[in-house]
């Protein structure tokens, strides 16, 4: 697991812990729907961090008798569960807030209050948004945003930029609700800018849950990893032909490979066992997150015949 991506969610976790306290206090004094909203947002969003922590250090746990492979992808589980919890607790408990609002409107007291918390979580969540996206593009290198998201073995990094930018633009939507039903005199605005901070949290929960699902049942590895291997197969003097490369990610930095060949039979049993000590060396060198590799010696499957009428 990479250190930038426990300083990502570190850096979350302090920020939205003091700006739920803040929003909280807000919410209590001015009687705003959409401050409550955004306090629950930021109590969720701490409570996905330390989450996010468990996942990265039980993803540590070395392998053992039951899980021989390790417990990489416990990271992908919670990360899962992240996304279930955003979309349970702070989209279900917005929603239902800023319905009761916008069904008993109630005017907000000291909204001046409101302004300057939320000024001050623009501020921090801004700071925790910069730097998880200093850090994703440093990892993403040469791919689009939408692309790496896409490609990316390490949900850890995207789901702290995610609920980040949530925050941000739920920010927005809480100072016009408050501002608005200040100004027009019109109260449920309060509880519409919490309902639609509640479908932003929607929105946010769903596409994390699509992102971190492959992961969760089992993503291949990268096309160019699976190039590169079969390359390196492809070179060897001792094979005929490459049936089949699999490859399954146990980790954000643990691949596992399983190759079929077809050996050339004019070779001894000697040359087949030096043969596949020769192979592992070289994919394991060649590509660091390959930490087990199974070869399979079977014979090239014969092609279908046809029938000619």
């Amino acid at each position: 697991m990479a250190a930038g991506s426990r300083k990502v969610i570190f850096a979350a976790l302090i920020g939205n812990t003091l700006i739920a306290i803040c929003k909280f206090g807000a919410a209590l004094i001015t009687g705003s729907a959409a401050m409550l909203a955004e306090g629950i947002h930021s109590t969720v969003d701490t409570g996905n961090q330390i989450l996010l922590l468990h996942g990265i250090k039980k993803a540590k746990q070395p392998p053992d008798e039951r899980f021989p492979f390790g417990h990489g992808k416990e990271i992908y589980f919670w990360s899962f569960v992240v996304a279930i919890l955003i979309f349970a607790v702070g989209a279900g408990v917005s929603i239902y807030e800023g319905i009761l609002h916008i069904r008993h409107p109630r005017p907000i007291e000291n909204a001046q209050i409101n302004y300057i918390v939320l000024g001050l979580a623009f501020i921090f969540e801004g700071a925790a948004w910069f730097f998880a996206l200093h850090e994703f593009t440093r990892a993403k290198g040469k791919w689009g945003y939408v692309e790496a998201v896409q490609r990316s073995k390490d949900p850890t990094l995207f789901v702290v930029l995610f609920e980040d930018s949530a925050a941000l633009i739920g920010i927005v939507i809480a100072f016009f609700g408050v501002y608005l039903s200040q100004v027009t005199g019109i109260l449920y605005l309060d509880g519409l800018a919490s309902v639609l901070i509640g479908l932003l949290l929607a929105g946010t929960a769903i596409w994390l849950a699509y992102e971190t699902k492959g992961l969760l049942i089992g993503e291949g590895a990268m096309p160019g990893t699976v190039r590169g291997i079969r390359e390196i197969l492809g070179a060897h003097d001792h094979i005929e032909a490459v049936n089949e490369v699999l490859t399954l990610h146990m980790g954000p930095n643990y691949v596992l490979v399983n190759v079929s060949v077809d050996f050339r039979n004019d070779i001894t049993a000697d040359q087949v066992e030096r043969g596949i000590a020769r192979i592992d060396q070289d994919i394991k060198q060649l590509f660091l997150n390959v930490k087990r590799v199974f070869i399979e010696a079977e014979a090239k499957p014969l092609e279908p015949e046809v029938e000619l009428k």
